[in-house]
């Protein structure tokens, strides 16, 4: 199954539409780090995190992996740990994602930049949590429900297309 963005505020999987917020500058198929664009391009998924002391482990055919407070994600591009999953506290540039707010409750990992990783290419792409659907920082952002929804719906087989 393929899951399309399409029109820039709705992501399509199988027969369900949902809405969906992207990166504050739109998209490009020339990313870079911090410029706030969410990239273009077909992805597979990574990664399941969740926020067990908030949310339960939900139903899914994908592997998933229990977020704790010593745990950022690198978007240092001078860094060999660039778009990684590190410990913190640490000297590296990094987000952290155990949030105060619920947008990291589950996320997916986009894999974007995440095989052969090229510095400053861009980092942190994520399928997040989102209750406003203000503009990211280059993510892809639903809400609770409709994550769930979209949970049950895919495996790791699957894609996301974003044009």
């Amino acid at each position: 199954m393929l899951i399309k963005l399409k029109n820039k505020d709705q992501l399509i999987v199988d027969d369900f539409i949902f809405k969906c917020a992207i990166g504050k500058r739109n998209l490009s198929s020339k990313k870079k780090e911090g410029d706030k664009t969410t990239p273009k391009g077909l992805f597979s998924l990574g990664k399941l995190y969740y926020r067990a002391d908030r949310v339960k482990k939900p139903s899914c055919k994908i592997k998933s992996k229990i977020i704790t407070k010593n745990m950022g994600w690198c978007d240092d591009p001078k860094d060999k740990a660039y778009n990684k999953e590190i410990k913190i506290p640490s000297k590296s540039k990094h987000e952290i994602i155990f949030k105060k707010d619920s947008s990291y409750d589950y996320f997916i990992v986009i894999n974007y930049n995440t095989k052969k990783i090229k510095p400053y290419k861009g980092s942190a792409i994520f399928l997040h949590l989102t209750k406003s659907y203000k503009p990211t920082a280059g993510c892809v952002a639903v809400n609770k429900k409709d994550f769930l929804i979209i949970l049950r719906l895919i495996d790791k087989k699957n894609f996301i297309k974003i044009s």
